[in-house]
């Protein structure tokens, strides 16, 4: 199923810090965390953001903190991917394991702010329907997909230990 949203851009050594900041880190509830989503970078933006919307940034995205708020953040504020050139590792595994779809591209700094686009997250295909040009990224590799289809690394392995849907 392909994602379609708006670009959200920012540039490059955006950290965790950036993403959700410290000290938001009192609660691990994810819409309590969402409302701050890059707020020192935006103070409106998760008032701006609509569902399905994407995040760009350029180099070294997620860096800083190994924090699993960030993710839970940006997913919590509606955002359905994140588009970069390049990623923090601690941050790559960390959205995967909670279900937050990430693109990696040399061609994120042709996406600005407010382009619409449409992500294929299969073949890694990024339409920018503003411009009219197509990316490649490099798509997830099966195992992350099926991680993202399942909703996150809990429910996956819940799923494949046979755990879902059975009573408690």
């Amino acid at each position: 199923m392909n994602l379609f949203g708006k670009a959200w851009k920012f540039g490059d050594n955006v950290d965790t810090d950036q993403i959700i900041p410290a000290r938001y880190l009192v609660t691990s509830d994810p819409n309590e965390l969402g409302k701050h989503c890059m707020e020192d970078a935006d103070p409106d933006f998760a008032k701006k953001v609509h569902p399905g919307d994407v995040l760009v940034g350029e180099r070294n995205f997620g860096c800083g903190s190994s924090r699993e708020h960030a993710p839970i953040a940006i997913r919590a504020a509606g955002v359905s991917a994140v588009i970069a050139r390049s990623y923090a590792r601690i941050f790559y595994r960390n959205s995967i394991n909670l279900g937050l779809p990430l693109f990696e591209t040399p061609d994120a700094s042709r996406i600005e702010a407010g382009d619409a686009l449409e992500i294929n997250p299969t073949t890694g295909e990024i339409k920018n329907l503003t411009r009219n040009e197509t990316y490649r990224a490099t798509p997830l590799p099966p195992f992350a997909q099926e991680i993202m289809a399942a909703g996150g690394l809990m429910k996956y392995v819940a799923k494949k230990k046979g755990l879902v849907g059975r009573p408690a």
